[in-house]
């Protein structure tokens, strides 16, 4: 069904008169009449008749017109909805690491808000560890995430633009709390709690240990880096985690690790092969400048 019909049709019931409708429209009188005639003819049923001069509707023209004024507002609405989008505005689906969701996240996503007033921009918060995050955005879960670097088969486009420096957590009791920093080497004799095996911090934290000249003993395994601050806190052993803000209100000492030297470096991760909104193409430009400003 042709919908500029349906548009005129519910403009010449407003009206009420062919020619004045027709006018309205910016189209010839014929041009109206043969619409109307068209939608009769594909309904099968009288739209209008003649009432003195006036057209009006027939019990079958009330019942449609109901339906294609609904027709009309929910296209529209849609057609709004999509320009508001063309223009920037509109939902942006966010997966981050949970240690990206204390400060980071909610501070980058506080200042795009406020350097976009006067848009209508929200946000969808969604944590986990990078696998999980890059798995959502492959299946269209997220617009965009903020993890680890993306292995290469993925195909995804990775942009870093945040820093997170590794830390030596310990109970405030343990032998090595008093002290500000620490080479690794040191901390191999001691029951270490660590991220399970996979992909993400766990490989990483590896590899410091070897190049400190051994491999971490291994009490208890978890994927949480909060998790792990919180068994700390408690006494099941030490750990190398992520400098959080939460650490600071816990039963922890945090010590810089002196050596090996290592920041992790984090990336904005989106998937070229998917159409990205332009609310999202925006924030991921916004992050990519403000990292260029903390550089």
């Amino acid at each position: 069904m042709n919908l500029d019909y349906l548009r005129y049709f519910v403009r010449l019931v407003e009206v009420g008169h062919y020619t004045r409708a027709a006018e309205q429209l910016c189209i010839a009188q014929p041009s109206l009449s043969h619409a109307i005639r068209t939608l009769e003819a594909e309904l099968g049923v009288p739209l209008f008749e003649k009432s003195g001069r006036n057209t009006v509707l027939t019990r079958y023209g009330e019942e449609f017109l109901d339906c294609a004024r609904r027709t009309l507002a929910t296209l529209d609405r849609g057609v709004l909805s999509l320009q508001h989008s063309a223009q920037g505005e509109g939902l942006i689906r966010l997966g981050f690491l949970r240690s990206l969701g204390t400060e980071y996240i909610p501070a980058l996503a506080a200042e795009f808000l406020a350097a976009n007033q006067g848009k209508n921009i929200r946000f969808e918060f969604h944590t986990d560890r990078t696998p999980g995050l890059l798995d959502g955005l492959v299946g269209q879960k997220y617009d965009l995430v903020f993890c680890s670097r993306p292995e290469q088969d993925l195909h995804l486009t990775a942009v870093p633009v945040t820093r997170q420096e590794l830390v030596l957590i310990v109970p405030k009791d343990h032998p090595l709390a008093s002290r500000q920093s620490i080479d690794l080497r040191e901390a191999l004799p001691y029951p270490q709690i660590c991220f399970g095996q996979g992909p993400g911090l766990r490989g990483v934290i590896d590899d410091l240990f070897a190049a400190a000249g051994g491999q971490p003993k291994v009490a208890y395994e978890t994927e949480e880096d909060q998790v792990i601050a919180g068994l700390v806190a408690r006494g099941f052993g030490i750990a190398v985690v992520p400098d959080m803000a939460v650490l600071y209100r816990l039963n922890v000492a945090v010590l810089r690790i002196a050596s090996p030297t290592y920041k992790r470096e984090l990336f904005a991760v989106h998937n070229d092969a998917v159409f990205l909104p332009p609310a999202a193409r925006n924030f991921l430009e916004f992050a990519v400048e403000h990292s260029r400003e903390k550089a």
